[in-house]
C-alpha cells in the first residue's frame, strides 16, 4: 500500500517550482491558475522571491500548496501515475492536508489556494505580532514535551503543537511561556529547545480567532467527496467522511498535528511505502518514525520520471 504525503509550513524556498515550469506546462497551469485565483504573481515570488515576502504564513501556505499539486499534475498528466489509482490514502502536515484534499478531488485548485490565503491571513491576525512564539524541542518525545509544557505554562499558553516524531516536538503558546520552556528543556531530559522563525504561535489555543474565521469559510466552501481516504492531522485516523473532515479542519487550526500517530496509524493499516510530493520535510520524519518504511520524495523532473519508471 501507498501512501502520497504533502509537506507543511517551512518547506518554502526561493526558486520552488521554478524547475518544474520550465521543463512542464502542466506545472504552469497551476501556477498560473492559482496566481489568478489569489489575483497575485505569486509564482514569481516562490522563483525569484523575495524570501521575506514568501515566508509570509499568507504567501507560504497557499505557495507550499501550489508546488505539491503541480508536482502530482505533472506526475499524473505527463507520465500517466494517477493517484487514485497510485494511492491507498493520503495525508499532509498541518496545511499540507489542504494539498491533500485538494490532490484526493475534495477542493478544486483555485479554491484551495483561497482557503489556504484565509488560514494564514486568519492564523497571523488571531495573535498581536511578539506575543506567541513556537520552538522546537529536539531529543524530545511527546511525554517530556507534554511535561515541559506543562511546566513552563505557569498561567500563560504553552501547548504540544506538532508531534513530529520520536526525536523533535513543537511547542507553542506565549512567548514568555516558550522561552521559559527553552530554559527549562535540559531539566526535563530534552537536549534542547530551538526558537523557531515562525510569525505567529499555530496549532494552539491562541488561535482559536483564527478557527472561527475557518468555521466560517469551511461552511462557504465545504469538502467534497474525496478519492482515497485522509488521515487527519487531529485525530491521527482513517476519514473517508467530508462533513467529518471538514469540522477537523477548524479543529486542526487550535489542536495538535499529529504526524507520527498519523504515519503509526498508516503502517498499522498496511502502508508500505510513502510518497512526499514537492518536497524532501516528511520523508525523512517517516524514516525516524519507522525504519521500515519505504520512503520517496518528489520535487525534480528527474525524480518524477525515476518514479514513474520504477512503477511503469
Amino acid at each position: 500500500m501507498t501512501a502520497f504525503i504533502f509537506p507543511g509550513q517551512g518547506s518554502q524556498k526561493v526558486g520552488m517550482g521554478a524547475e518544474l515550469s520550465e521543463a512542464s506546462a502542466h506545472a504552469r497551469e497551476v501556477f498560473q491558475e492559482v496566481d489568478d485565483a489569489l489575483n497575485q504573481k505569486l509564482f514569481s515570488i516562490m522563483r525569484d522571491g523575495p524570501e521575506s515576502e514568501l515566508t509570509l504564513t499568507s504567501n507560504a501556505q497557499p505557495a507550499i500548496m501550489a508546488n505539491s499539486i503541480a508536482t502530482l499534475r505533472v506526475l499524473e498528466k505527463e507520465f500517466g501515475i494517477v493517484l487514485a489509482d497510485t494511492a491507498d490514502c493520503v495525508a499532509g502536515h498541518s496545511l499540507g492536508e489542504y494539498s491533500a484534499l485538494c490532490a484526493a478531488g475534495a477542493f478544486g485548485l483555485a479554491e484551495t489556494a483561497r482557503l489556504l490565503r484565509l488560514r494564514g491571513s486568519a492564523m497571523q491576525d488571531a495573535v498581536p505580532v511578539g506575543v506567541g512564539s513556537m520552538a522546537a524541542l529536539l531529543g524530545a518525545d511527546i511525554e517530556k514535551a507534554t511535561a515541559l509544557a506543562k511546566a513552563a505554562a505557569q498561567g500563560q499558553v504553552c501547548d504540544v503543537a506538532n508531534d513530529n516524531d520520536p526525536t523533535q516536538v513543537v511547542i507553542s503558546g506565549h512567548v514568555e511561556a516558550i522561552d521559559r520552556a527553552i530554559e527549562l528543556a535540559k531539566e526535563h531530559g530534552i537536549k534542547r529547545g530551538i526558537k523557531l522563525p515562525v510569525s505567529a504561535p499555530f496549532h494552539c489555543s491562541l488561535m482559536e480567532p483564527a478557527a472561527q474565521r475557518m468555521k466560517k469559510a469551511l461552511e462557504e466552501t465545504s469538502p467534497s467527496a474525496f478519492a482515497v481516504p485522509i488521515f487527519a492531522n487531529v485525530t491521527a485516523s482513517r476519514v473517508t467522511d467530508p462533513a467529518e473532515e471538514q469540522t477537523l479542519l477548524i479543529e486542526q487550526v487550535t489542536g495538535r498535528v499529529r504526524w507520527r500517530e498519523s504515519v503509526l496509524a498508516m503502517r498499522e493499516a498496511g502502508v508500505e511505502r510513502f510518497v512526499e510530493l514537492g518536497g524532501k520535510v516528511l520523508g525523512p520524519m517517516v524514516g525516524r518514525i519507522d525504519k521500515e518504511a519505504a520512503t520517496v520524495s518528489l520535487i525534480t523532473m528527474e525524480d518524477l520520471e525515476n518514479f514513474a519508471k520504477e512503477n511503469a
